[in-house]
């Protein structure tokens, strides 16, 4: 087998179809955009979530609640997820984002207590719940807060 004998599966790639070339092509003239109107005009059409002129539905449906504009969001992680670290071994935010265990957009992380840490790591680290200050303290390793 050689590179030009490589081709793609049959019925895998489909022509795109041409339009406004003659009227015997069967979608020529108008181009299947209809007559007349916005929306066959070049570059019409409405904006995204237009209702012709009706109530749209997100001013419809009535808003509950409060959205507090200020709120933190703090990625967490539980003491037990200590236990993959090495011993003596500082973790800290780069620590935990390389290691999988912190994702995606935060304002801080937050330890919680959740299990049981037999290694002695050192946390720097936002914040942290008094239950797994005792966890990690009791495992020998310690705490700074940033």
């Amino acid at each position: 087998m050689r590179l030009n004998d490589l081709a793609p599966e049959k019925g895998q790639r489909k022509t795109r179809k041409r339009v406004g070339r003659g009227v015997g092509s069967g979608s020529g003239k108008t181009a299947g955009k209809g007559s007349k109107g916005q929306n066959c005009r070049s570059g019409g059409g409405v904006r995204p979530g237009y209702e012709g002129g009706q109530m749209p539905i997100h001013r419809r449906l009535p808003k509950r609640g409060f959205k507090n504009p200020f709120k933190k969001t703090f990625a967490i992680v539980n003491v037990q997820d200590l236990n993959r670290f090495e011993s003596q071994s500082v973790v800290d935010e780069v620590v935990l984002i390389k290691s999988g265990l912190v994702k995606g957009d935060r304002d801080g992380i937050k330890m919680l207590g959740k299990g049981d840490v037999t290694v002695p790591v050192t946390v720097r680290i936002n914040s942290i719940s008094d239950s797994a200050r005792q966890k990690i303290e009791a495992a020998g390793g310690k705490i700074e807060v940033i």
